[in-house]
């Protein structure tokens, strides 16, 4: 069956079933359209229902002849509505009506769906209804007396023209307004013409809350029309804003002509009023976009510099102290063996630079502060794909991202650091597919109460010695140390919040994968107490007892660094043994414990802390110092605890012996003292 015949099957089968329903629907839809139209006795339902009937009769019995038919059985109701006083837009109003009612209840009665050819059929009959009604209605006004067709042909159009027209004259009298300007403003017409503008408008403006765009007022004098009739010229694009029957605004467009007569005398203005409330609200929505992109990338890149320059000073300072701590133990030995006033000005010019990379230090110290909270990782992930979708989508090679998501949980960050993280490991990707493809984001449980986020890309994969260099904010490769650094400084951001980030190649060879692996909020909650920590306990639930130190290992991956330390520590007296690496210290450690340990804070394989936490484990009542060229006020407590101090580079060689030397008491203990603190 062609498609045609279906359709008029479908439309009729409907017209048959529900034409009562769709002739209630339409007067009413009618009555709320035409509320000024005067109808006599207001029977707005018989005449449609007989339309309806009649379109049904042909539908049956004619087929597709109906479409030339019907319009004939319409012909004679553009007359009938004349006699009703019926305007040609009312005309237009009823027969779109008409189809707005058809199409809602064959939806309703199709599940939501409208077919095309359904579709295509009543907006075909609409038009030809309306062509119709409107010649006849035409007709009609032909045969009035002359002496009102110019009248009557004039208000037609004037009523189809969507901008209102406004006549004043030289006495600032409104004359003519038609009835666009009406409904533009929202008032009758007896409330604009008639009258001289300064009476009668000033209630007007104040009665729609007229104003300018800024919010003004807007007064009489502003008028277009007036302005024209004093500086004797045209006017053109006044806005005003005014409040319609309902509350809802409107934004206005004006202009004024002047109108002169033959002997260049002014006869009077022409005013137009045209509606730009569509293209004010999508000006404006616009704008405010605009306006939020640009604070968000402020944000992003204000947020991302500070955390960068945090980074790279705290980078830098831990590789200057390195160098420094090697000159300053060398500088020791030289006191001892020549002649100390020679050496005494390089060892102050040491503490000197010592102290401004303390300073260094708490630059990166001072960053934004964050605001932890539980955010909701899924919900993270799409705020972010949208801040950044233009970036992915709108370009020559467009990257389209692919999310896998579903697993509502949530981890302790900050909300804006965590979506400006993920905003930022989108763009890298993006900036990784010059070609364009398919970013997959996965987020999926890892072990017990872990969450990771995976961003795998379509890029080239890395080359291993890559790999082991990607997060040194120092690197010397072309291009690298922007991309670096901002590694650097995420992972930096996601290891305070007790999590890592890291990167590998994707197993088939496709990409690389940026993985972010967190604590989940349920785990999160239960880590570190608020309170101090309680002092370590030895073996048995007493607290450990610390005693002079005379065998000392010293844990160092900076070879120099842990020689040097060694050689003025076995100067002072002590047993002393190097171990380069966190693995090869464990070996020795399991030989034969130690009194004492110095651990270096920053090493590949296992932190000093995680490093000190092992060792606390195996030797509950060993001495352990951190040693670190690093601040350490990001460390949480649960860290801290496992430590007896920290020194910071370069190192006071008096007061790390003081500190081995030493010992506390139980008492000192039992009070909860905190890790001594060596930093200068």
């Amino acid at each position: 069956m062609p498609s045609s015949e279906i359709a008029i099957n479908a439309l009729s089968g409907l017209l048959s079933d529900e034409g009562e329903r769709i002739t209630r629907l339409w007067a009413k839809r009618l009555r709320a359209e035409t509320y000024e139209v005067e109808v006599p006795g207001r029977d707005l339902r018989a005449p449609l229902r007989h339309l309806l009937d009649e379109l049904v009769r042909l539908l049956e019995d004619r087929g597709e002849d109906a479409i030339r038919l019907w319009p004939e059985v319409v012909r004679s109701h553009g007359a009938f509505r004349y006699d009703q006083n019926f305007e040609p837009e009312d005309l237009t109003r009823e027969f779109k009506s008409l189809q707005e009612v058809l199409l809602y209840v064959y939806a309703r009665r199709n599940g939501g769906v409208i077919d095309a050819d359904v579709a295509d059929l009543v907006s075909e009959l609409i038009w030809e209804a309306d062509a119709s009604a409107q010649a006849s209605y035409a007709r009609v006004l032909k045969t009035e007396e002359v002496r009102f067709r110019e009248a009557a042909v004039m208000e037609s159009v004037l009523n189809h023209v969507e901008v209102g027209i406004l006549l004043a004259e030289t006495d600032g009298m409104v004359s003519f307004a038609s009835p666009p300007v009406s409904r533009l403003m929202g008032v009758p017409m007896r409330a604009v013409v008639g009258a001289r503008a300064t009476a009668s408008l000033g209630p007007v403006l104040t009665q729609v809350n007229a104003r300018h765009p800024t919010g003004e007022p807007f007064k009489v004098h502003d008028m277009p029309f007036l302005r024209a009739l004093r500086e004797k010229g045209p006017v053109r694009g006044v806005m005003m804003m005014v409040e319609r029957p309902g509350g809802s605004d409107a934004t206005l467009e004006m202009s004024a002509t002047p109108v002169w007569e033959e002997d260049q005398g002014l006869a009077g203005v022409i005013q137009t009023f045209s509606d730009r409330t569509e293209a004010a609200v999508k000006t404006k929505a616009l704008e405010n976009a605009h306006d939020e992109v640009r604070r968000l990338q402020g944000q992003l890149l204000r947020r991302t510099r500070q955390q960068a320059l945090g980074q790279l000073a705290s980078g830098a300072a831990h590789a200057l102290n390195n160098f420094l701590n090697v000159l300053r133990l060398r500088i020791t030995l030289l006191q001892r063996e020549y002649k100390p006033e020679h050496v005494e000005a390089l060892d102050k010019t040491v503490r000197q630079i010592g102290e401004l990379v303390a300073r260094l230090q708490e630059f990166n110290v001072q960053r934004t502060e964050e605001r932890l909270a539980d955010v909701p990782v899924d919900q993270t992930v799409r705020e972010a794909l949208e801040l950044a979708r233009g970036e992915l989508e709108q370009r020559e090679h467009p990257v389209h991202a692919e999310l896998e998501l579903g697993f509502p949980w949530e981890v302790k960050v900050d909300a804006g650091f965590f979506r400006e993280l993920i905003v930022n490991l989108l763009l890298s990707a993006r900036d990784r597919m010059e070609g364009g493809g398919t970013l997959v984001v996965r987020t999926r449980p890892e072990g017990e109460g872990w969450l990771d986020l995976r961003l795998e890309d379509a890029g080239p994969p890395y080359a291993q010695d890559e790999l082991a260099r990607l997060f040194d904010p120092l690197r010397r490769d072309p291009g690298a140390p922007q991309f670096s650094l901002f590694l650097a400084v995420a992972r930096s951001q996601v290891q305070r919040w007790g999590g890592e980030l890291t990167v590998e190649n994707r197993r088939d060879g496709s990409g690389a994968s940026f993985i972010v692996r967190l604590p989940r909020v349920s785990d999160a909650r239960a880590e570190v107490p608020g309170a101090p920590a309680p002092p370590p306990l030895a073996p048995g639930g007493v607290p450990r007892l610390m005693r002079p130190a005379r065998r000392v290992l010293v844990v160092d991956d900076d070879l120099d660094n842990a020689r040097m330390m060694a050689e003025v520590l076995g100067e002072e007296g002590y047993d002393v043994q190097v171990a380069h690496s966190p693995e090869l210290a464990l070996r020795i450690w399991e030989k034969q414990p130690f009194d004492a340990a110095l651990l270096d804070a920053v090493m590949p394989e296992m932190t000093g802390w995680e490093l000190a936490r092992e060792l606390r484990r195996r030797s509950p009542q060993t001495l352990l110092a951190i040693v670190t060229g690093m601040d350490v006020r990001g460390q949480n407590r649960a860290s801290l605890a496992q430590v007896d101090a920290v020194f910071r580079k370069p190192i006071d060689v008096g007061a790390l012996d003081d500190f081995l030397s030493r010992s506390r008491t139980e008492e000192e203990l039992a009070e909860g003292a905190a890790p001594h603190d060596a930093t200068h």
